[in-house]
């Protein structure tokens, strides 16, 4: 894949620096003439530099961590040395992980729903072991705050991953309790046009990570079902 490519040369550039990585990733917009192609190359990016900050959040960087990490991607055998030694760039570089959320912030700049891709990545690596951890989810919180997404918008995001058949519904939804059913729905079908396949990968997530908007949308429907049980019985 053109796109996996592209970050291998990336690493070879970089010689082992990933502030040269990041570097070249903020020139990449006016290098790679398919628009595309830059918004994969970014996200796939993104989501690797933080998810390899991610995994030391805790203090140790279980099998468990990086398996999910690999499992997300797939990666071409020629490509997974370049990717592999990519994550450990992003593990070993003294830069915090708030300078890689600031630069993907400022690359994305105002495309908010790319960066809420990258947060629903992280947060599906952060459960691979079963849980997403304290320490994880404080980590998560930061970049999200980073990222533009705050009190109630990162409690949404949240509780698509944690817990969601317990979370607040209206919350997942994005809506306001006083919002009429018929605005409800409308809600709904926005957010189902919004995470279809097609509109992923326009966004530049890639097509083997659409896997995404899996646990994204069975918290959506799920909220919507269970606001639409409770009115129904409310009568």
């Amino acid at each position: 894949m053109a796109m996996w490519k592209r970050i291998g040369d990336a690493v070879e550039i970089a010689g082992g620096r990933f502030v040269g990585l990041m570097g070249w990733l903020g020139g990449l917009m006016s290098g790679i003439g398919d628009p595309q192609l830059r918004r994969q190359v970014a996200f796939s990016v993104a989501l690797i530099a933080l998810s390899a900050k991610m995994a030391k959040a805790d203090g140790v960087v279980t099998s468990d961590e990086v398996a999910a990490f690999r499992s997300l991607f797939a990666v071409p055998a020629s490509e997974e040395r370049a990717v592999t030694r990519l994550f450990e760039m992003a593990q070993r570089d003294v830069a915090g992980y708030r300078t890689y959320a600031n630069r993907i912030a400022t690359l994305y700049g105002d495309d908010r729903q790319g960066l809420e891709d990258v947060l629903d990545g992280l947060f599906s690596i952060a459960k691979a072991d079963g849980a997403v951890h304290h320490a994880e989810l404080a980590y998560l919180e930061d970049v999200a705050a980073i990222f533009g997404f705050e009190g109630r918008d990162f409690e949404r995001i949240t509780l698509r991953h944690v817990v969601p058949r317990e979370g607040d519904p209206y919350i997942i939804l994005g809506a306001d309790r006083g919002w009429p059913m018929t605005r409800i729905r409308a809600r709904y079908h926005e957010l189902v046009a919004e995470n279809h396949p097609d509109r992923l990968t326009a966004r530049g997530v890639p097509v083997d990570f659409v896997a995404i908007a899996t646990d994204r949308m069975a918290a959506i429907n799920g909220a919507y079902e269970r606001i639409e049980r409770e009115r129904t019985r409310r009568g």
